[in-house]
């Protein structure tokens, strides 16, 4: 049974964009949205589930211009009796074959989040699996390996044409009606559709003549990915029945912490922290990159919070874009623990116009930088 929902709230509102926001933000809120509520990141959380198909019902509106029109002009009702989401025409599957290529097109094979079987060619159970990857992972790519449980058919399986419905998969009913002759066309019981049963089964299969097998899957994956991405390896899920296809092999990433950075997209921040005398003097850093090092240079007086953008020194984007920047902060340590002529230093040094702290209008507060990280 479809789960229907009544969607009542804003569009903008679920995705969290302004009505003048640009097709880039509302496919970037979209994205962050369905990640955010992804059903593999929430297992069995049917909050979760409703919440991440709202987030697809709103962005199928404003992610299509003449839809997107339509609602600004007349809101909701320019939908009414329309066959969607919210009327519950389309469901879990019907939301990653539209929108599956949001979270990246990079992979070749594309994103799906739910298994499922290709309209009128049987399919097997798609399976998941999660891949963790480390920050240098991830600026270089990789060739994962992984071992895979997966039903295949039993050497020695074979099957013969249904006889119930002569191979066809379907059953045909004709039935004399006050307005005629009526034909009903419905799945045919005996083979479930697939038009085919088993004539010789192996031992030790289950009753679709089925065996779990273990294989080592290679799974390429390219600079760059972020966590909650998801990457389909085609036909390394089960096997189907019959002559039906495989089902694929869905990948789940996960990013580990790294020690040293803090991701942001494809930009990295790395925190530097200088004593009170190269702040004062300037000096020359040595700093670390995901792979290197580079050094730099920092002018004397400089400021505890500064921030330093090496471009092209961040990681790969996804879309081959070029690399995100490394934004370097600065932090200037305060000695905790003085001897006696370095306090009587700092104490000859107090009221002293050179020690007075003199922010420009240009030096932001700490509150404003804040700001404008989460903007």
């Amino acid at each position: 049974m479809v789960n229907r929902y009544i969607m009542k709230e804003d569009y903008y509102d679920i995705l969290g964009v302004s009505k003048t926001a640009s097709d880039s933000e509302i496919k970037k809120a979209y994205r962050k949205k369905a990640i955010q509520y992804h059903p593999d990141k929430n297992p069995g959380d049917s909050e979760a589930e409703l919440n991440f198909k709202k987030a697809a019902e709103a962005y199928e509106v404003l992610g299509n211009p003449d839809k997107k029109a339509r609602y600004d002009q007349y809101g909701h009702q320019a939908f009414e009796g329309s066959q969607g989401f919210g009327s519950g025409g389309m469901n879990m599957e019907d939301i990653f074959s539209q929108f599956g290529d949001i979270f990246g097109s990079a992979f070749g094979g594309g994103f799906e989040g739910f298994g499922g079987s290709s309209r009128g060619v049987s399919k097997g159970a798609n399976l998941r699996i999660r891949v963790k990857l480390s920050l240098e992972e991830i600026f270089n790519g990789v060739d994962k390996k992984v071992k895979v449980k997966r039903k295949i058919k039993a050497e020695g399986l074979n099957f013969t044409g249904c006889s119930q419905c002569g191979g066809s998969g379907q059953s045909v009913r004709i039935a004399n009606t006050i307005l005629g002759r009526m034909q009903t066309t419905t799945t045919c019981s005996s083979c479930n559709g697939t038009g085919q049963v088993i004539k010789d089964r192996p031992k030790g299969s289950d009753s679709n003549g089925m065996i779990y097998s273990e294989e080592t899957v290679s799974i390429k994956i390219p600079p760059g990915v972020e966590e909650g991405m998801q990457l389909k390896v085609s036909g390394k899920g089960n096997e189907s029945f019959g002559n039906g296809i495989a089902g694929d092999l869905i990948v789940l990433i996960e990013e580990l912490v790294h020690d040293k950075f803090i991701r942001d997209g494809s930009h990295l921040h790395f925190d530097l922290y200088i004593s009170l005398s190269e702040a004062t003097l300037g000096c020359s850093k040595e700093v670390q990159l995901v792979e290197g090092k580079v050094r730099i240079q920092l002018e004397s007086g400089i400021q505890s919070g500064k921030t330093l953008r090496l471009r092209g020194k961040g990681l790969p984007d996804l879309n081959s874009y070029g690399k995100g920047d490394l934004l370097v902060h600065i932090n200037v340590w305060t000695p905790q623990v003085l001897n006696r002529e370095q306090k009587q230093f700092f104490q000859k040094m107090k009221g002293d116009e050179n020690f007075e702290p003199r922010p420009e209008k240009s030096d932001k507060s700490f509150f404003e930088k804040v700001k404008d990280m989460f903007s």
